[in-house]
């Protein structure tokens, strides 16, 4: 079962509390289970009999009984939920450790939304079953066991009751998992998609309300969220069955036990303070049988999350880091490829086709050609993003996919084609690049990179960054990106239409400022606009997943014909 594999997993930590939460909810249970008979021994030795000194000293042992049975399942739910919680922060640092070691294959392997329900809400569920198991796993068992053994002690002639009443429950319980299991699947599903939806339209706010589908987003989200309620409703209604059929069984059995029991009383048969006992018996094994199906209905759904969760667990992430990392040579920045070839899985065909190149420090290396053809998944590869389905891409002399992590981050900065800050400030978003960079290495990459509304804001470093950067335009967001490239000073930078957003005047301030800070360091740029790369060393000219033409700007001009239809499109004769 995954539920139990995965709570396994991460229970050697706690190894001490689950010894010490079965201890104490064995003596708690077993001081329960005494009480009855003490007061059985009270109505049929003192108060038939008129002994008052043996009630008062039964009944101090009584409260001494109760007084450990309190302390002791005190003790032991605290010990529960210290160990379930902590097994609950345990697994979701399991599942964003693993998420944050996937490759962008792995992340739409399964979907950004699933994977935030599985490492929060499905840990959750877990989480809270785990703490029903640590609280009843040992009362329950010993509460039936112990029940039945005392209540035939009392009167082995009504024990048939307490067995009849327990079948009846067990069969009650049973069909109700059975119908519950199906249904909390479907749920967990109908979550994603709830939180997959709302992820895409938080994200997307400024396109719903640029083409004024405010009304359509609110239907579908409520489609979703009606979709929810539906199939929770209908989970509830099977809960709602549960405790009345269990309280309707619990009577049932109540009333058998005065009917037949006084009548074993009026025969003689049996004593009214062991009648009493039994009875309490009775309603002890009755509830711990409520308590074991609580906690059994909630076991499908925790069940369903365990699966969920050890699926993101055990997929192993398709670019992994190398046992014995290869030791590359002196950091240069030479970037080479080698005959690659990528096929995105399920492709029906390769995006890159036997791409070849090489990109040395102190040149610009561009890329351009049209949409679709490559550009983006071509610089994906040097930072490993993604794995060359063939062929190799080298790094200072070294394959890129036998090298550390560490090493390669080292080297290689890029800015992705959708720029991304995280929520904090400039200065927190600056430092990701490198947490020990001066504040006036920070500076000298915002003055570079073009960013004059830092300086002209009140907090400077400190101006508040939402999450997204969605309270900065386009623009001021690639330069920020830009910034915190330059920050991590490394020996190779990736532009990817990271200037899409500027405009032509401050595009050349930025390329102008770029060439004497990038100097020792290879650059390669993908671009859509051919003002942006007129001035790089070689232009790589991509269609289809391949290079069909390469050279500068005045060479490509004169021999391809890609590019010039590029250019013709683009730019006025006068600046061609």
């Amino acid at each position: 079962m995954e539920l139990y594999k995965l709570l396994a997993s991460r229970a050697r930590p706690y190894s001490g509390a689950i010894v010490a939460i079965v201890i104490l909810q064995t003596i708690s249970t077993m001081a329960t289970l005494y009480l009855p008979s003490l007061n059985a021994r009270i109505i049929d030795e003192g108060v038939s009999q008129g002994d008052v000194a043996f009630i008062w000293n039964i009944g101090v042992v009584m409260l001494a009984v109760a007084f450990v049975q309190v302390i002791t399942a005190c003790v032991a739910v605290w010990f529960g939920a210290r160990t379930s919680m902590g097994t609950g922060r345990d697994l979701r640092a399991a599942v964003f450790g693993r998420v944050t070691r996937y490759s962008a294959e792995d992340v739409s392997h399964f979907g950004a939304a699933t994977l935030i329900t599985r490492g929060t809400n499905d840990v959750q569920q877990v989480q809270m079953t785990y703490m029903m198991i640590l609280n009843f796993m040992a009362p329950v068992p010993i509460m039936m066991v112990g029940g039945v053994i005392m209540a035939m002690r009392e009167d082995p002639g009504l024990s048939w009751l307490v067995w009849v009443s327990v079948l009846v429950l067990f069969v009650a319980v049973g069909a109700l998992i059975a119908a519950l299991m199906p249904l909390f699947q479907g749920l967990q599903r109908k979550i994603d998609n709830i939180n997959g939806i709302l992820r895409e339209q938080i994200t997307g706010i400024r396109v719903v309300r640029a083409f004024t589908r405010e009304a359509y987003e609110t239907q579908r989200f409520g489609a979703a969220n009606s979709d929810v309620t539906r199939l929770s409703v209908k989970i509830g209604n099977r809960f709602v069955l549960m405790f009345p059929l269990i309280m309707l069984i619990l009577n049932v059995a109540t009333g058998a036990v005065m009917w037949f029991g006084g009548r074993r009383v009026d025969a003689g048969a049996v004593q009214v303070g062991s009648l009493t006992a039994f009875l309490q018996y009775l309603m002890q094994i009755l509830v711990a049988v409520m308590m074991g199906a609580f906690m059994a209905m909630m076991l499908p759904r925790a069940i369903v999350c365990a699966r969920r969760i050890t699926e993101v667990l055990d997929r192993e992430p398709s670019i992994v880091e190398p046992l014995v990392p290869a030791t590359p040579g002196a950091a240069a920045g030479v970037v080479e490829f080698d005959n690659v070839t990528f096929t995105y899985p399920g492709a029906d065909a390769p995006v890159l086709h036997n791409v070849s190149f090489t990109a040395e420090p102190g040149r610009t290396t561009a890329i351009i050609g049209s949409t679709g053809s490559g550009k983006t998944t071509l610089l994906s590869l040097i930072p490993r993003l993604f794995a060359a389905t063939e062929g190799r891409v080298l790094l200072d002399g070294t394959d890129v996919t036998e090298m550390a992590r560490h090493d390669l981050v080292e080297r290689v900065a890029m800015v992705p084609q959708k720029p991304y800050l995280f929520s904090g400030t400039v200065e927190s978003n600056l430092r990701m690049a490198d947490r020990d960079a001066t504040e006036e290495r920070l500076w000298s990459a915002l003055d570079i990179a073009q960013a004059d509304f830092v300086r002209g804001s009140e907090d400077g470093l400190g101006m508040a960054i939402s999450q997204g950067g969605t309270n900065v335009s386009g623009g001021q967001r690639q330069r920020l990106c830009i910034a915190r490239a330059l920050v991590a000073e490394p020996k190779v930078y990736l532009f990817d239409d990271s200037f899409s957003a500027l405009d032509v005047i401050t595009d050349a301030h930025v390329r102008s400022a770029l060439k004497p800070r990038t100097a020792d360091a290879s650059v390669i740029i993908v671009a859509q606009r051919v003002a942006s790369i007129m001035d790089a060393d070689t232009i790589l000219v991509m269609e289809a997943g391949e290079i069909v033409a390469r050279g500068t700007h005045a060479e490509l001009l004169e021999t391809s014909p890609t590019y010039q239809e590029i250019v013709s499109s683009q730019m006025s004769e006068e600046v061609a």
